[in-house]
């Protein structure tokens, strides 16, 4: 199984979603849109919210990539902002740690 730093390498998806989602970046706000993307209460740490952020976005993928009827296009592009703006916050946090 791949580390967090890995499958955020290896995260590839087409431009349109990328272009969309970081037009996105800058109007995140983790307190609201994690609870809400996530369907839960609190607000994880930013380490767990990025797995879980990447296994929504990977069963979001999915359904796109097979056309599925519930395929929500606002929701993929959600998905993905908050993954950027959590990855970002991961690799800030590592890099900070590891210069201490």
């Amino acid at each position: 199984m791949l580390d967090l730093h890995s499958r955020l390498r290896r995260l590839t998806r087409p431009a349109l979603l990328t272009r969309a989602a970081r037009m996105g970046v800058d109007h995140y706000r983790r307190d609201w849109h994690l609870p809400r993307l996530l369907n839960r209460a609190d607000t994880p740490c930013p380490a767990d919210a990025t797995m879980q952020l990447l296994m929504l976005e990977e069963e979001l993928n999915t359904a796109r990539r097979t056309r599925a009827a519930e395929y929500s296009f606002d929701r993929h592009i959600d998905v993905l902002i908050a993954l950027m703006c959590e990855a970002r916050t991961v690799q800030n946090t590592t890099c900070a740690r590891a210069v201490s």
